[in-house]
């Protein structure tokens, strides 16, 4: 005997099918956070892939003009959103040759922490969907196999003893379908918010290290022949005009 959901269906009374589309509607809308959250990490991947390497030789080359233009223009890549943001910062005062200070570093650190928070914010925005679906799911489908049971234990008492076993077996059939579907859109939706709470954590990860990266690399050019450079190059041609007018013997 086979499962014909359209006799149930036509069976169910008005609160089963209200239970019913209710869970259906829940699973379009968690399909469509997953599938829309899973494009959008993978173009931010993408993006990724293609623009770290080319932002890694800019820095080693020294090109940090060229790294603010790559970090500007990349606009999907999360790296490229945080690190445009700390070299935003920045990005005067090496235009400028100005002096770079603590206080310039510490600004700029705070730059790559303010756009984190708005970066993983974007990230996170409809995991909730799939954490609501995935808990209520089941409770929902529980909700309409209660109401189901009562019902066909209500009719087999108005049936009296002409009622048996086979006057309420569709009633409970049309209960128990409600729970089957509540577990169906309720697993899927599990697996997508654990999948994409994973996939947070790592990018979160991804996006602190290199901009940790990139600050390092701005503490350590302090005597390069950007940022803090002027007051070096002054200090040195300062000491070989005084070095100059010792005679070595």
């Amino acid at each position: 005997m086979g499962l014909d959901i359209l006799e149930l269906w036509n069976a169910a009374g008005g609160f089963a099918r209200g239970v019913i589309i209710v869970l259906i509607a829940m699973s379009l809308w968690s399909l469509t956070v997953a599938i829309t959250k899973f494009i959008y990490f993978r173009r931010s991947e993408r993006a990724t892939r293609k623009f770290a390497p080319l932002f890694s030789r800019a820095i080693q080359e020294e090109q940090l003009d060229q790294a603010i233009t790559l970090a500007e223009k990349n606009k999907k890549s999360h790296v490229a959103k945080v690190l445009g943001g700390a070299l935003s910062e920045v990005k005067p005062l090496l235009r400028d040759r100005a002096t770079i200070t603590s206080a310039d570093i510490n600004s700029a650190e705070r730059a790559v922490e303010r756009q984190m928070m708005i970066v993983l914010s974007e990230f996170k925005r409809g995991i909730g969907i799939l954490a609501t679906v995935g808990s209520t799911g089941p409770f929902v489908g529980l909700l309409g196999t209660t109401v189901g049971i009562v019902n066909s234990f209500t009719g087999m008492a108005q049936a009296g003893a002409s009622g048996g076993l086979a006057a309420v077996s569709a009633g409970i059939a049309e209960a128990l379908l409600a729970t089957a579907l509540g577990l169906f859109v309720a697993i899927p939706a599990v697996w997508f918010y654990n999948y994409f709470t994973t996939k947070i954590e790592y990018l979160s990860v991804e996006m602190t290290y290199t901009s940790k990266e990139l600050i390092d690399y701005l503490i350590k050019s302090v005597g390069s022949e950007f940022g803090r450079s002027i007051f070096t190059k002054e200090f040195q041609a300062q000491k070989a005009v005084s070095g100059s007018g010792h005679i070595n013997k």
